[in-house]
């Protein structure tokens, strides 16, 4: 028996937030570490080969559970909840110490081929670090059969013979997935070297299903939508497909985690054996139409939802079997006969991971009440199919009970063949009718009856343009009339709602008169906000890139009103501050300008006085100074003046 794994094992998944990263990573995080191993099972043979002997793990004391870790396809995405922590992936230095941190490493390369590079460097990179290992590693590359597509026929004169695991060493892969095998062979050499420190393992999965669905979510989506009336199969649908439910695949793993077989090469595939024809029509019979329509596989290219790689995938053709899981694993199985016997939990966790919900909403009330205006709103909102003909179900159901009914009543007078064909056809209606009548008290329906006066409604249409009338039962005799139909139809008696009463379905009633409300904007929020959000697929890729497309160009234009709106203010703060500065110098100019004139008015008298009384006696005294020629020209001029003043009565002093 092998040694159990060491205890706290930490798990590193490569694109956490994928639909393969995030099915494993959620499954292995409520996984207890040694579950799958059973007591009393046997020890291992030791291979022949001196590198083949058992790997040496340290036993576990106690239950352990697994620490998840790994990288996410998108930086922006949101971390998932059962993930510990995620890395980036450049610089590799640093990414490469995370992986050295953790026992066991999971690289799936099944939806993007650009992990290849990335899972063989990390193989690589932890086998060079083997020496300084100080528990000992595993590495398991999670691939495809795709790597199986063009091997030889292990039986050429029965073609049904499977493939199985021991046929790996002969496998072929498909052209365009050569960097896949060639990265299983690596993983496999980089395993023979140290087993006992580094052991490699190379997990062949078949295509994946469950939950998000995989590969076959385009069938699915298309299905549920029901935006056409027929599902296509690409050539003549007769080729294998090999599956595995995605839940199933993580067992696989676990056990691989686990067990730590000699085998380095495991093929995870259910023991089912379906066409795509097969799988088509099941998922086309339970989601959608129920019809399929064979195209060439040319016509697959034209949908944007398929890449090269889906195209290959769906066009495979392989019969394979794995008895090793069989006789080696401990799998409790979640879909082990496959896809089509479990069909109907698969859809189940389809919706439910998809967030999907069936949605109808029916709309009653008299004519000019809104009904269609209303209605085509919320086909938009919740993205349904808007159907005007309110009594279409109740007319199939009639059909059916009127078929039941007469072949019924007609048996014991046609053939034995004919009474054959009449009872299955019977059998079918009456499977049908008892479906749609289960659907109907099962799912939840929602159902408004919009109510108003007959004045309020005739008030409404009389005011309606005559371009919106024009064609329409609108005009006056047409809607009287309709009105009058509608009344007499709809008494408490005969009215269609009660049919959904006695479904314990029970109308919600809106009196649309009491809102003013021409649009019905109001009562369109009302009626959302009782059903609730929408629960269907979200926005698709090109409607993304509209709202972003149109968010930035909003946003651009909100910047450059912002920014307009700014320069205009600083225009106008700039022009009151010219118009202010240009007064406060008009008023400085003026303040200057009327002391002018009053330094000029008070320097009059002065400039008289001088003149009369100071300027005569200044002259003589020059002239007196420049007689004299004093040695102080300055104090003999000031006395010379005060002597000689006019204005002067020396005899006072």
């Amino acid at each position: 028996m092998a040694a159990p794994p060491p205890q706290g094992c930490r798990v590193f998944l490569n694109h956490l937030d994928s639909y393969c990263g995030r099915a494993i990573g959620e499954y292995f995080s409520g996984c207890v570490v040694g579950a799958t191993l059973e007591k009393g099972d046997e020890e291992e043979e030791e291979e022949e080969d001196e590198n083949d002997s058992p790997v040496e793990v340290p036993s576990s004391p106690k239950e352990e559970g697994y620490e998840i870790v790994g990288t996410l396809s998108k930086p922006g995405s949101t971390k998932p909840s059962f993930a510990q922590e995620t890395y980036a992936v450049s610089p590799q230095d640093e990414l490469l110490s995370h992986l050295l941190a953790c026992d066991i490493v999971l690289y799936s390369i099944t939806e993007d081929a650009d992990q290849i590079e990335e899972a063989t460097w990390a193989a690589s990179a932890l086998h060079k670090e083997i020496e300084n290992f100080a528990r000992p590693k595993l590495f398991i590359l999670i691939s495809t059969i795709m790597t199986w597509a063009n091997t030889k026929l292990p039986d050429p004169e029965n073609p049904e013979t499977p493939f199985t695991d021991e046929d790996y060493r002969t496998r072929k892969s498909h052209p365009n997935f050569m960097d896949h095998i060639n990265a299983e062979k690596l993983i496999v050499k980089l395993g023979k070297t140290n087993k006992n420190k580094f052991s490699t393992y190379v997990v062949a999965s078949g295509h994946q299903y469950g939950a998000e669905e995989g590969v076959f979510h385009y069938f699915f989506k298309m299905c549920w939508l029901s935006e056409t009336p027929v599902i296509p199969v690409f050539e003549d649908g007769k080729n294998f497909i090999p599956t595995i439910h995605i839940l199933d695949l993580a067992a696989v793993l676990q056990n691989v985690a686990d067990h730590r077989p000699k085998v380095q090469y495991i093929l995870a595939v259910d023991s089912s054996r379906h066409t795509l024809e097969e799988l088509v029509k099941c998922i086309s019979k339970n989601v959608g139409p129920g019809k399929i329509m064979k195209i060439p596989k040319e016509n697959a290219f034209l949908s944007k939802d398929l890449t090269q790689m889906h195209v290959d995938m769906l066009l495979v053709n392989l019969q394979m079997e794995s008895n090793f899981l069989k006789e080696t694993f401990n799998i409790k199985w979640v879909a082990e006969a496959g896809l089509i016997e479990n069909i109907e939990q698969v859809v189940k966790e389809y919706k439910e991971s998809r967030g999907l919900l069936p949605l109808k909403v029916y709309i009653h009330g008299p004519p000019g009440v809104g009904k269609s205006t209303i209605a085509e709103e919320l086909c938009k909102h919740y993205k349904l199919h808007y159907i005007k003909i309110d009594d279409v179900i109740s007319e199939k159901i009639a059909d059916l009970e009127k078929m039941v009914a007469k072949g019924q009543d007609s048996v014991g007078e046609e053939g034995e063949d004919d009474i054959e064909e009449q009872d299955e056809n019977i059998a079918v209606a009456q499977e049908l009718l008892d479906e749609i009548k289960e659907k109907m008290k099962l799912n939840k329906e929602f159902v408004f009856s919009l109510t108003a006066p007959d004045e309020f409604l005739i008030n409404r249409i009389m005011n309606l343009p005559e371009s919106v009338v024009a064609g329409t039962y609108f005009t006056q005799d047409w809607f009287l009339q309709s009105l009058k139909l509608f009344r007499e139809s709809n008494t408490d008696d005969t009215t269609v709602l009660n049919y959904f009463d006695e479904l314990e379905i029970h109308p919600q009633f809106i009196d649309v008169a009491v809102y003013e409300d021409p649009e019905n904007r109001f009562i369109i929020q009302k009626i959302i906000k009782e059903i609730g959000e929408p629960r269907n697929y979200g926005l698709t890729d090109e409607e993304k890139e509209i709202l972003e497309r149109k968010a930035a160009e909003e946003r651009l234009v909100k910047e450059a009103q912002e920014k307009a709106e700014q320069e205009r203010k600083e225009a106008e703060e700039r022009a009151e501050r010219m118009a202010r500065l240009e007064e406060w110098n008009k008023q400085l100019e003026e303040v200057k300008r009327q002391e002018q004139e009053l330094l000029e008015a008070q320097s009059i008298p002065l400039r008289n006085y001088l003149m009369k009384n100071v300027m005569p006696t200044l002259m003589q005294g020059i002239n007196e100074c420049c007689r004299i020629r004093p040695d102080d020209p300055v104090n003999f001029l000031a006395e010379y003046l005060f002597k000689n003043s006019p204005d002067i009565d020396w005899n006072k002093h």
